[in-house]
């Protein structure tokens, strides 16, 4: 059993029990109602435009920001430049019932987890081990690296890997 909502300006595909990201809802209700319903499924795989009254009903989990976008604004021989970034303001409902022609399918009640504890180990060295940081290197080590010149560059290297003398022809003349 599922339905095709439309929100924001986007159409869903829900089932009871989904959780979905739509366009930031306002306010500081708990519930939602989804009036505009597109299509809902029967029996047998049969979908069409539900008749009558149908309505999907959720449960606003949370308010959450989506992934940064950034917006490049750029035109070449101009000197401009300009870059912006955006969030999108989401928020997370589960959807909890959908109801069309006097039938309502519920999303199955979900349980609240209890917050996990940290494991406590017991004994000596046990607990010693699964405590205690990995080591870094020794100073020795890391002497040796830095004297060697390992992972840096040093002066004459930083140049780039074609030579710096001209090949003849380039060289200014003098009047």
């Amino acid at each position: 059993m599922y339905a095709v909502i439309r929100a924001g300006g986007k159409q869903y595909r829900v089932a009871p029990g989904d959780v979905i990201r739509v366009e930031k809802l306002g306010g500081d209700q708990k519930q939602v109602e989804f009036g505009d319903v597109l299509a809902v499924s029967g029996n047998q795989g049969e979908i069409g435009k539900p008749q009558g009254e149908a309505r999907v009903v959720g449960q606003i989990l949370d308010q959450v920001l989506g992934d940064k976008v950034l917006v490049f604004h750029y035109k070449r021989k101009k000197q401009y430049k300009k870059l912006q970034g955006h969030r999108q303001q989401y928020t997370a409902v589960r959807i909890t019932e959908i109801a069309f022609d006097g039938q309502s399918f519920k999303a199955a009640e979900q349980a609240t987890r209890a917050a996990k504890t940290p494991k406590v180990v017991e004994g000596g060295a046990a607990a010693e081990e699964a405590v205690a940081p990995k080591k870094k290197a020794s100073a020795k080590k890391q002497a040796s690296a830095h004297a060697s010149g390992a992972g840096s560059k040093t002066a004459k290297g930083r140049g780039t890997s074609k030579s710096t003398k001209s090949k003849g022809g380039s060289s200014p003349k003098k009047k």
